[in-house]
């Protein structure tokens, strides 16, 4: 009888029991399916975990999600530019900041709005949390009170407590300050700062410079009242510090011979003569949002030698916060630090700097629309798009916290910790995130096809919405409406065509004329030419082809060679392009992972897909990413000599002598793809022992077709695709039955695809296209 009941406690214990060191696996995760799972869960079996924590309270750690929960707190009193707006109209920024850390640090986060503006009462109630939540994330708390209040939660708290608005910003410039120091040649101590704004943000700044290395006697700081002067009654006693003798100093005389303008104010306070009047190599830092204190292009325009950050998006060195607190909270959590202290702030400084001179990864620059973006006056800190930012600041301030004596927890082998890090999100998310970003970059005007669908219209609103793509719907408008009505899909701006109507004869008889001169000896004659345009997808393609779309989707309610027959015959093949191939793409916790040929070419010879490998290539660098391939077969490096392993040896020997340099190897199984140290140890010859593989050929299309759907299904990955390779403009099939999400998905890939392909005359769009004019318009 002990024994089973030793077992049953060690059974709670180990249900409620994270099992991995550095990941916190929330209790609703865990299996509950039966009920013995429930009695683990509860009651009975919750008792024993209860008991542990009773015992030692360091076991809540171990036990719950604790370590890794995050409250966001305010009070509402300071929220973006809007002032004091009160609790409940800050939560849509506590939200969103609660996403921030769950997206790029997985930390789970409750948000939390306090109706208290007496600062003592708002200690007193955050403090009364602190069983809850392994880390404070203060946010949006006006000036003074929000320095009183961060100041009494790290003394009375035992868990890291930091407010965002002053500490981010703070390290974030820091990092780039330090960055921009060395390409203009300066050293911190020397140079002089002319700082407009002293609340909290930049009194956090200018603190931390002075950290860095800078020296109090070499700042000039300007608020609403004019300079801070130590005549000035009103200071307190750390903006004194920074106090100036003279009281008639003005903005515009402190600019004179300045090194480095920080700007956390108003905008348009800085004019192009400021600027010009200050010392050689300058740098800015014009912060404030939405409209800086001088605008990037003012300032580059008169100073060539100048390397300017903001705090927006559309420019060089945007300074935001989500390059910071995710991973600052992240690595303290993971060593229990009892706060975030200089030590661990100066870490994540010199991280962020130093991560800016390694080179970018292809997946950054895809989603900047770069090529190649390097260390230099447009690139001082790290993109907040970085995949490396998790593990490589996140260690950095856990070192610190370490060394500094206020972690609670050691990490043994840091190696393995870098490892957990970046298994945590891994790359699937990111890429949409990347795709979706570029998308938006330069919209496409998208053609759905089967517009009288419930699905199809939701997708289109949402991408319409968010800024991916101008939707064009193809189908009966008064069905598409009354679609749209019934499941309450606004579709108000998208054009609706209907390709059967009298008011597209004109346009059905021009498109016929174009379709019959391809397609007389092929089947077609005069009236059929004609008479075919009425079919969507024809209207469809043809709407491509003439430039009056940029791209098309099709393919949700019809077989495969339905939809693919009209892009063939009017839009056709790449130049040297033989066959077509169909692409899906993967995201998987290991990353992106591109599969093919998985829906066109059934047997291919070695040739072909030698050929369909080069086009997938293509495809793989269209996505900033560098095709990194595994040539698949039950073979390995010719373990087997019957033909099918042969073909797809010789199809990797063609591949080798047209390109060299191209990462490709094979004929090898799936499984070595993956393995590097079974490789490494039984095959060290091969190009791939050191590469991450994110490209799968298959020798035919059932072994492509079967790999995918198994993938998919049974692995869990979500997949873009089929993705069409070859043709000349972009026309992409859906599966039959997609998802809403899925829809988006392949919008955001054809949108970039046509960004490649399509090359159009805004003019000429705009005069043949009102439509696009009115879009456009409404848009901006």
């Amino acid at each position: 009888m002990a024994k089973n009941t030793d077992l049953r406690k060690e059974q709670a214990l180990e249900y409620h029991s994270s099992g991995r060191p550095g990941k916190i696996e929330v209790i609703p995760t865990k299996e509950a399916k039966t009920q013995r799972d429930l009695s683990l869960a509860y009651s009975p079996g919750v008792a024993e975990p209860c008991k542990e924590i009773h015992n030692n309270i360091e076991e809540v750690y171990k036990y719950t999600a604790k370590g890794n929960l995050v409250a966001v707190i305010s009070n509402g009193t300071a929220v973006l530019g809007l002032g004091d707006i009160g609790p409940e109209a800050s939560k849509p920024v506590m939200e969103g900041k609660g996403v921030l850390f769950k997206i790029f640090a997985d930390i789970d986060v409750f948000d939390i709005e306090i109706n208290e503006k007496d600062p003592e009462k708002f200690v007193q109630i955050v403090k009364a949390l602190e069983p809850t939540f392994g880390g404070i994330n203060l946010e949006d708390i006006k000036a003074p009170e929000c320095f009183y209040i961060e100041q009494q939660l790290k003394q009375q708290m035992n868990i890291p407590v930091m407010h965002d608005d002053q500490h981010g910003t703070a390290i974030i410039s820091g990092a780039a300050l330090l960055n921009a120091l060395e390409l203009q040649k300066k050293r911190i101590e020397k140079v002089r700062f002319v700082v407009n704004g002293a609340g909290a943000a930049a009194m956090a700044c200018t603190q931390l410079y002075v950290a860095l290395g800078a020296r109090y006697e070499n700042f000039i700081l300007f608020d609403k009242d004019g300079v801070l002067h130590e005549g000035r009654t009103d200071l307190d006693a750390t903006r004194r510090k920074f106090a100036v003798k003279r009281s008639d100093i003005t903005l515009e005389k402190a600019m004179k011979d300045a090194d480095v303008f920080l700007g956390l104010s108003v905008g348009n306070v800085v004019t192009q003569d400021m600027v010009k009047s200050m010392a050689k190599n300058p740098i800015v830092f014009a912060m404030a949002n939405p409209d800086p204190e001088i605008s990037y292009e003012d300032a580059i325009a008169v100073r060539k030698d100048i390397i300017m950050a903001t705090g927006r998006t559309d420019y060089p060195n945007q300074v935001n916060n989500v390059l910071g607190f995710p991973y600052i909270f992240r690595g303290a959590l993971d060593v229990r630090a009892r706060q975030i202290n200089e030590a661990m702030k100066l870490a994540a400084v010199k991280a962020l700097a130093e991560l800016a001179k390694t080179p970018v990864p292809d997946i950054v620059n895809m989603a900047y629309n770069q090529t190649n973006m390097s260390f230099g006056p447009e690139y001082i800190i790290p993109k907040p798009l970085d995949p490396r930012l998790l593990s490589t600041v996140a260690p950095a301030v856990a070192k610190a916290a370490v060394e500094s004596g206020v972690a609670q927890k050691k990490i043994q082998n840091w190696d393995a910790y870098v490892l957990e890090l970046n298994k945590r999100l891994g790359l699937d998310n990111q890429l949409i995130r990347v795709i979706g970003n570029k998308a938006r970059r330069d919209p496409k005007r998208l053609v759905f096809a089967e517009a009288d669908n419930q699905k199809i219209l939701k997708a289109a609103s949402i991408i319409y919405d968010e800024g991916v793509a101008y939707p064009i719907l193809l189908g009966d408008p008064v069905k598409i409406n009354r679609i749209a009505e019934e499941h309450n899909i606004d579709i108000t701006d998208l054009p609706i065509i209907d390709p059967r109507s009298d008011e597209m004869e004109s346009k059905r008889e021009f498109y016929g004329e174009l379709f019959f001169k391809k397609r007389q000896r092929k089947g077609f004659n005069h009236y059929e030419s004609i008479k075919i345009m009425k079919d969507r997808n024809h209207f469809g393609c043809m709407m491509v082809e003439t430039g009056d779309a940029d791209a098309m989707l099709s393919g949700l309610t019809k077989n495969y060679a339905e939809a693919i027959r009209p892009a063939l015959q009017i839009i056709g093949t790449e130049e040297g392009v033989k066959k077509i191939a169909g692409m899906y793409l993967l995201l998987t916790k290991k990353g992106p992972l591109f599969l093919a040929d998985t829906t066109v070419n059934f047997n291919p010879t070695a040739e072909e897909l030698a050929d369909i490998t080069m086009m997938v290539a293509k495809e793989v660098r269209n996505f900033n990413l560098t095709p990194r391939i595994a040539m698949l077969s039950y073979s390995n490096f010719g373990s087997s000599d019957s033909g099918e392993a042969k073909l797809v040896a010789d199809a990797t020997r063609i591949l080798k002598q047209r390109n060299p340099s191209l990462v490709v190897d094979g004929e090898m199984q799936g499984s070595m793809a993956f393995n590097k140290e079974i490789l490494r140890d039984n095959y060290p010859f091969s190009e791939l022992v050191d590469e991450d593989v994110n490209v799968l050929m298959f020798p035919n299309l059932t072994a492509g077709n079967v790999a995918y759907n198994l993938l998919k299904e049974v692995g869990g990955a979500d997949a873009i695709g089929p993705i069409l390779l070859g043709l000349k403009k972009p026309v992409h099939v859906l599966q039959l039955g997609s998802t809403v999400r899925s829809i988006i998905n392949m919008a955001l890939v054809a949108v970039v695809d046509a960004q490649l392909k399509c090359r159009m005359d805004t003019n000429d769009v705009v005069q043949r296209s009102s439509w696009w004019k009115r879009l456009k318009k409404r848009k901006r």
